[in-house]
């Protein structure tokens, strides 16, 4: 048995305490101790994950409690507030522990992804493993049959979370392209939302499946700037979390996007979200690093005009069907 922090009780930090509780000691922290209080009072995580039992998760606000000993430790905190958290949290991580991304996105200004991130703030955490995949934690939670992936440069720290956090609901996939699968889990976001867009115009699957396809060809394009190899997004971590995201009803960030193709705009989008959609911050930080390298991501550069510069959904997706003709094998 393993000892595993998770740190950040959110919605996905949650799904992931109830599924390793099984065969680990796990300690699920959370920030705040009256939140975490109230769920040790109601036995469930109501804000974030309601309808599961909290039953055989160590609840803590204690961060040298959650992290005492801890052969694992999972950051499941928001990449926008992530660089703040770790400088608090850093004195508490133990020398041996194996650090594990569960959130994806890419940092503005750095273009830093989270494992990245972690590395730069706890230089003695690498390399660290990113988890990533088709993975609501709606459905994790409720241990409906799910496919991930385990990303390391080091092959050895990789197979050891494989080994770990498996389980008969929770399959899970090895990969040293971790350049490519945190390429693939922030910009598949993006295009989320543009799914969203085209569901809250009234578009069909025939708009839907241009999206994603095309919107796969800008991910491909993205991350191989960035030294990721093709192959990785047309797996799990790539095409594989780009369609559970784009059609599932969990997903915040298609809701995000089918809130802009109603008229509102993200300030009253975000005043009424208790959820971080990872997907509009990616946005600004990708369509920045785009511009920077000159890469082609009409879909991205869509999503960015509906949310920061309040452009008509309907005006971008006209735009992006009056782009010049192309050739489809020239990507």
């Amino acid at each position: 048995m393993k000892k595993i922090a998770i740190l950040g009780a959110g919605s996905w930090g949650t799904a992931l305490a109830l599924i390793l509780r099984k065969q680990n000691d796990v300690r699920l922290w959370g920030r705040r101790s009256e939140a975490v209080e109230a769920m040790r009072r109601v036995g469930e995580n109501k804000n974030y994950l309601p309808g599961h039992g909290l039953e055989g998760v160590h609840l803590t606000s204690d961060l040298a409690e959650a992290c005492e000993d801890a052969d694992f430790i999972v950051i499941a905190i928001p990449t926008r507030f992530l660089r703040t958290e770790l400088e608090g949290i850093k004195k508490f991580i133990p020398a041996n522990a194996v650090l594990v991304s569960v959130s994806k996105g890419m940092e503005l200004g750095s273009f830093r992804f989270v494992t990245q991130i972690i590395e730069e703030i706890i230089p003695s955490s690498k390399p660290v493993v990113a988890l990533s995949g088709p993975s609501h934690a709606e459905e994790v939670a409720s241990g409906v049959p799910t496919a991930v992936v385990a990303a390391c440069t080091d092959l050895a720290r990789a197979e050891s979370v494989q080994k770990n956090f498996l389980s008969d609901s929770f399959r899970i996939y090895t990969n040293t392209d971790i350049i490519g699968v945190e390429a693939g889990g922030a910009a598949k976001n993006v295009i989320a939302i543009a799914a969203g867009i085209s569901h809250g115009l009234g578009f069909g699957s025939n708009t839907l499946a241009a999206l994603m396809t095309r919107g796969m060809v800008e991910i491909a394009r993205f991350g191989r700037v960035l030294g990721a190899e093709s192959k990785t997004f047309y797996g799990l971590a790539g095409m594989g979390d780009l369609i559970t995201t784009c059609v599932s009803g969990f997903s915040r960030n298609r809701s995000v996007g089918e809130k802009l193709a109603s008229g509102m705009k993200w300030p009253e989008i975000e005043a009424g979200m208790t959820m971080v959609a990872e997907g509009v911050y990616s946005a600004k930080s990708i369509r920045a690093f785009a511009r920077e390298k000159n890469i082609d991501m009409p879909i991205a550069e869509a999503v960015y005009q509906v949310i920061f510069e309040g452009r008509s959904a309907r005006e971008v997706v006209l735009d992006l069907m009056r782009r010049e003709p192309k050739d489809e094998g020239k990507n």
